[in-house]
């Protein structure tokens, strides 16, 4: 199995090492900077394509992570020349795209697998797998919150583009978004604020959405790019009939110590950190590696990445508007 990765940015670097750990063959990259795919090339012994096109023509499974808002074109290319295709989240920039891209990978047949990375992360799994086995009763409540700092770049910083990113509740809070519907199932509709919806240049971001669930489960969002680099901080917080479950990221360093920096080694693009052996990030290509060596489950499918990209999306309508936003139903999501 031979694959290419579109981007050499600091997502396309974190599944490069992923695929390092599969016997899947790193073919090579493409990029806007030819100098990043370069380095990474030559670190995996791979090879920098001049263009998508050389790039697809030379691989069997396209591992796609460049900005949001050009997924959905190379999605229907690689889809068109009949590659298995990995998509980072969010799937795409408007729920149109994302149903024209699931239409076009099924007319192909070709799989197409969203990188909705928090299901890999175990204290969220298992927590799920606790809910599953009904070891907390029903649950009522689900509270969820992501907090980090605004992603950076040198130059063409597309995450503060809100037409290119679709700004923090698309970019960040979807990963939650996604969490809350695996563990209390479909969402009926959405109330959202944000800071950027009526301050459009404040220099950070705070949102905060509430998700009703067709199983009466209710779920408080928290999401933010707020907070100085190099801090990423998770919790959630799972209430049922039975009992309660809690993960705090920040409880488990040892010590916490926080102060302004004019200048830091921080990434440019935050990621949360884990204290395993093997990063979620390894253990999500892993998963995507054996369902497409062994016709396996999709562990996180195109249906899934459609439902949180529509959840999303009411968010920052929900936010734009000051209104509720009711969700209709996806004949995609509900196959």
């Amino acid at each position: 199995m031979r694959i290419g990765i579109v981007g050499a940015g600091f997502m396309g670097t974190t599944h490069a090492a992923g695929w390092a750990e599969t016997e899947a063959t790193l073919a090579g990259f493409v990029a806007q900077s030819s100098a990043h795919a370069q380095a990474l090339a030559e670190q995996y012994q791979a090879q920098v394509y001049p263009d998508f096109e050389a790039l697809l023509a030379d691989v069997d499974v396209v591992d796609i992570c460049n900005p949001t808002h050009l997924h959905y074109q190379m999605v229907l290319q690689a889809a068109t020349a009949g590659k298995d295709i990995i998509c980072e989240k969010p799937l795409a920039r408007t729920l149109a795209q994302g149903r024209e891209m699931i239409a076009a990978c099924r007319l192909t047949g070709v799989k197409l697998l969203v990188a909705h990375v928090v299901r890999f992360f175990p204290e969220y799994a298992q927590a799920r797998v606790a809910v599953a086995n009904g070891d907390i009763g029903r649950p009522a409540v689900v509270r969820l919150t992501r907090g980090t700092f605004r992603p950076k770049k040198a130059e063409d910083n597309w995450f503060v583009d809100f037409e290119k990113s679709g700004g923090m509740m698309l970019d960040l809070m979807i990963h939650d978004f996604d969490y809350a519907r695996w563990v209390a199932g479909e969402v009926e509709s959405v109330f959202a604020k944000s800071i950027t919806t009526t301050r459009p240049a404040a220099p950070v971001d705070y949102g905060l959405a509430i998700l009703t669930h067709r199983s009466g489960t209710i779920s408080h969002v928290e999401g933010s790019w707020a907070y100085p680099p190099p801090l990423f901080r998770t919790r959630l917080e799972i209430a049922g009939a039975d009992g309660w479950l809690e993960f705090d990221s920040s409880k488990t360093a040892a010590i916490g110590l926080q102060l302004h920096q004019t200048q830091t080694d921080a990434p440019d693009v935050p990621l949360p950190g884990s204290p395993l052996a093997e990063s979620p990030y390894t253990t999500q290509i892993k998963a995507f590696y054996n369902a497409l060596r062994h016709d396996a489950p999709i562990p996180v499918s195109a249906a899934d990445g459609l439902a949180a990209l529509q959840i999303a999306l009411a968010a920052v309508e929900s936010a734009q508007t000051g209104r509720p936003v009711s969700l209709e139903t996806l004949p995609e999501v509900s196959v």
